[in-house]
């Protein structure tokens, strides 16, 4: 039986970072040398652990966030390995949620790229301390420093190097460590498992030295102790560097960087210390807190088992058909057979699993701790960013923000079978993803599926027909435009017919006239009681107005127009409601076809967020799809464009503007009115 862990000794951590850094490379290290896995899975292979979907098997690239647990040095490390896709950003918002700590890996070549960026950002909104670990430094063009300078520029972070590197590109070999003034060395045939520390050779001692100055200068600015024991010029012990280390980065002052190889196999090991060292438990950060659902005062979850149940729902996942949700426990105890209280839908909920994740295997335990990341089965209501609590004690913790979806594809079922499943395929993957929407368009009857990104809705469809066996058409969204008239237009229209043994008669004249942008349209009666009688008049209106729904040109609906009804005739004992309702939307076909109809593009609001370096590239962007800026204001560390543009021209913009901007654009649209292009 697995000893238990005191929660001191329990890390929650995410591993985050741009597409292709080397996150899950680094996770299945951390794996292999921790005793978790018996072998080391390679993403290039398809075989990562992490990487258990078939789409992420192929891909090579991380889709869904994958949980596991590991054991290093008596502590428990519970980590999630997180997407670098900008498509499955909400992935790392809502793992980065329920985080105490992460570790940044950076690309020694590509330095901090463009979702490196989003990512740390997103760890600073949540308060998250982190680690910086430098990968890839055995790779043409690696330049350890050159990436520590732009975390400085572009993360606006405080760097604080732990490690230098021996040796780069093809002949890195290992790394100095400036606290125990050492140097480590990994055997290139061994898998990494074996390394030998030695005193730093004399060739290397001085910048070792003058490095270590600096880490001492630069804790000492943000520690009073080091910085008595630093201008007293005292010794300073390893023990007293660790804890004010350890202090520095759980209060967000410094950021401890490390370096390696992980597809080498060189420095996890003290990545993996520096774990345990630097990053909190989660007794180190400040509890939780939540709101009285009742009363609405400040709750404070403690992260403790003696408190009374507050869990967050962070994910929800559809394995198998069954619905496994993903849930960290801030406080208290859960007990597998025992109910919790959902305050965000007021019901109770029974808990028939509490499952230990590793990646896509589980191991099913009778009970969880305070500071658990665990997978819990029989949740049937409750979704992703809800609340479970116990019922004596209701608390209900913050939600997790989702994004608005900016790119969307019209998709019809290839056959009658896969029209029966198609809803509750599309109902399952938008439980599993709330940044995934899907609606109808009552204009056009197309299913329109919103997403992040082309990526992202590519995925889902590949897995439709994967996992359910569901096959969809793919296609553009329909544009919705609508039609008007340039001029006045004029129609008149006899209709005189012998229905059912009775005969319908009635004429109508009519006159069509444009109005302005986003006016309704109107119908008024300029003739008298003789010409045709008032009684007749709700049929002619009901007649012209059911005729505009659908325009000469193109069927679609007409706007801003004003229709005058001003001639007729009436015929005693033959004049009957049909017969003018009929007549008068025979008129109005004509009437709109004399009047030089046109087409009206739907026009959006668009703004758009970018860095000012790129604000050239995406004006001229905006200029070729007919786009009108409005403003350019200034915000912290980007310039927000606001524009009209019309929609048909929007499709495929976000991956666009992602390519004018190196990722780091983004925008949001919605509909603003009608025009004529």
């Amino acid at each position: 039986m697995k000893k238990k862990i005191h929660i001191k000794n329990i890390r929650n951590i995410g591993i985050i970072a741009h597409i292709d850094a080397g996150k899950t490379t680094v996770t299945e290290r951390i794996l292999y040398y921790t005793g978790r896995s018996h072998k080391i899975g390679e993403v290039h292979d398809g075989e990562a652990i992490m990487d258990w979907m078939p789409d992420e098997q192929e891909r090579g690239i991380t889709i869904t966030s994958a949980v596991t647990t590991c054991h290093w040095k008596g502590n428990d490390i519970q980590i999630i390995d997180t997407p670098g896709h900008v498509d499955f950003t909400i992935e790392v918002e809502r793992s980065l949620r329920v985080l105490d700590g992460a570790i940044g890996v950076f690309c020694a070549v590509g330095g901090v790229e463009p979702q490196s960026e989003t990512v740390w950002r997103q760890a600073d909104k949540y308060l998250v301390p982190k680690i910086a670990f430098i990968n890839k430094l055995d790779r043409v063009g690696a330049s350890f420093f050159k990436t520590i300078e732009m975390m400085k520029d572009i993360l606006h972070a405080n760097p604080l190097i732990l490690q230098l590197p021996v040796g780069s590109e093809d002949d890195f070999a290992g790394v100095i460590d400036l606290i125990h003034m050492k140097q480590i060395l990994w055997e290139d045939d061994a898998l990494g498992e074996t390394y030998i520390t030695e005193e730093i050779p004399s060739d290397c001692r001085e910048s070792a030295e003058k490095y270590r100055d600096k880490l001492i200068e630069t804790i000492a600015e943000v520690d009073d102790d080091i910085m008595e024991d630093y201008l007293s010029e005292a010794p300073i012990s390893t023990e007293s560097l660790v804890a004010a280390i350890r202090k520095a980065t759980i209060d967000l002052k410094l950021v401890p960087v490390l370096c390696g190889s992980a597809l080498r196999n060189k420095g996890i090991q003290p990545l993996l210390n520096s774990i345990v060292d630097f990053l909190p438990s989660p007794v180190d950060v400040p509890p939780i807190k939540g709101v009285h659902p009742e009363t609405g005062e400040i709750v404070e979850c403690k992260a403790k088992n003696t408190e009374p149940l507050a869990a967050l729902i962070f994910k929800v996942a559809m394995t198998e058909g069954r619905k496994l949700s993903y849930v960290r426990i801030y406080s208290g105890k859960m007990h597998t057979k025992e109910n919790t209280y959902n305050p965000s839908r007021k019901i109770n909920e029974k808990l028939s699993r509490i499952l230990r994740m590793h990646a896509n295997k589980r191991e099913r335990v009778d009970s969880a701790d305070a500071g658990s990341i665990v997978g819990v089965v029989g949740l049937k209501e409750s979704s992703t960013g809800e609340t479970l609590c116990s019922t004596d004690h209701p608390v209900l913790l913050e939600k997790i923000e989702f994004y608005e979806p900016v790119i969307s594809i019209a998709i019809e079922p290839k056959t009658h079978a896969d029209q029966e499943k198609l809803d509750e395929v599309l109902e399952k993957f938008m439980a599993e993803d709330p940044t995934l929407q899907l609606k109808k368009d009552e204009d056009t009857g197309q299913s329109i599926l919103s997403g992040m990104g082309e990526l992202h809705l590519e995925v889902i469809i590949s897995r439709m027909q994967r996992e359910f066996k569901t096959n969809v058409n793919v296609g553009k969204p329909q544009v919705v435009y609508r039609e008007t008239i340039e001029k006045a237009g004029e129609g008149s229209a006899v209709f005189d017919k012998e229905i059912a043994g009775q005969r319908h008669f009635a004429k109508v004249t009519l006159k069509l006239t444009p109005l302005e942008r986003g006016s309704p349209n109107r119908f008024i009666s300029e003739i008298d009681e003789e010409t045709i009688p008032d009684t007749f008049i709700p049929a002619i209106e009901k007649g012209i107005m059911e005729s505009l729904e659908s325009g000469a040109l193109m069927g679609y609906p007409v706007v801003d127009v004003k229709a005058t009804l001003i001639g007729g005739e009436f015929k005693e004992s033959l004049g009957t409601e049909l017969a003018y309702t009929v007549s008068a939307s025979m008129a109005c076909k004509t009437a709109l076809a004399n009047g030089e109809p046109f087409l009206l593009d739907p026009i959006m609001n668009v703004e758009i967020f970018v860095p000012e370096a790129f604000m050239g590239d995406v004006i001229g962007d905006l200029n070729s799809r007919n786009g009108k800026i409005e403003s350019i204001e200034h915000k912290i560390e980007a310039l927000a464009i606001k524009a009209i543009v019309p929609l048909a021209r929007m499709f495929g913009y976000s991956t666009s503007l992602r390519s004018a901007t190196q990722g780091r654009g983004t925008f949001t649209m919605q509909f603003s009115h009608f025009d004529r292009i």
